[in-house]
């Protein structure tokens, strides 16, 4: 069955303990934390052996699934203490993004180079580092997901299909799909009004309220096979009272858990 999760990051400003109740609320069945420095990190990266049982624990109270966690950067550094870190706590999916600028074949090549390392690095652990096309960045589109894929052999390299990126780079992420499935490990999804380049107000970022057609992508994912996380990725929402992010989170799952029952996927 098809896990549906949210990211932490929808509740950054408030501890983990916090969003992970507020998701178990809205009725998903896991969590992707966020360890994105700057930004929200319910998963401090420097400090990780102190959260080992404390974030078990939560879980396991809420009964939410560790699906995956959202680095965001490339840094090796910090893509060690992550893999260390997940291996640890039972996290099977690292997600960053793949850096470089869009169009400069110099930067392609360094990044695919950089990503294929730290893929073989992180079977050692056990875990699947996921990285998705990016708005503006050297992988940004199905084209150079493909490309990337040709690349990077590493069995611990999976694509992190995001449809909001696919869809701002011109394409329709439903037809998208299918060429990239095969290698598709984690799914990070919301939609937007208009083609971007920002996917738009968090509040246009819940699923059903913008343009992609998600319902189209839910069907494409479903006729594939697909039985990995899918998590709602909501940036932006930093300064949204709670009862706000309880809404995007609890419209978001009503959407896509009803989308799934109708193709008979939950």
């Amino acid at each position: 069955m098809i896990q549906l999760g949210v990211n932490s990051v929808l509740f950054q400003g408030h501890d983990l303990a916090t969003a992970m109740q507020h998701i178990a609320w809205a009725g998903y069945d896991g969590i992707e934390l966020s360890a994105i420095q700057g930004m929200c990190e319910h998963l401090d990266l420097d400090h990780w052996r102190d959260q080992v049982d404390s974030i078990r624990s939560m879980a396991a109270e809420h009964k939410l699934a560790l699906l995956s966690t959202e680095v965001a950067s490339l840094d090796e550094t910090r893509l060690m203490k992550a893999f260390e870190a997940a291996a640890a706590i039972g996290i099977p999916v690292i997600n960053c993004g793949p850096g470089g600028k869009m169009n400069v074949e110099e930067d392609f090549l360094k990044q695919t180079a950089h990503i294929a390392k730290m893929a073989e690095k992180a079977a050692t652990f056990k875990v699947t580092l996921c990285v998705k096309a990016h708005v503006g960045a050297s992988i940004f589109n199905t084209p150079t997901t493909l490309r990337a894929m040709k690349v990077i052999q590493a069995p611990a390299f999976g694509v992190d299909m995001d449809p909001s990126h696919i869809y701002r780079a011109g394409e329709n992420p439903a037809e998208a799909l299918p060429a990239v499935i095969q290698r598709v490990r984690h799914i990070h999804i919301r939609d937007c009004k208009g083609r971007g380049p920002s996917p738009g107000d968090p509040c246009n970022q819940a699923c059903g309220r913008g343009d992609i057609d998600l319902a189209g992508y839910f069907k494409a994912m479903t006729q594939a096979r697909y039985n990995g996380p899918v998590c709602l990725e909501v940036i932006g929402a930093g300064n949204y009272e709670l009862p706000r992010r309880d809404v995007i989170a609890a419209e978001s799952y009503g959407y896509m858990n009803a989308c799934l029952k109708a193709l008979g996927a939950r």
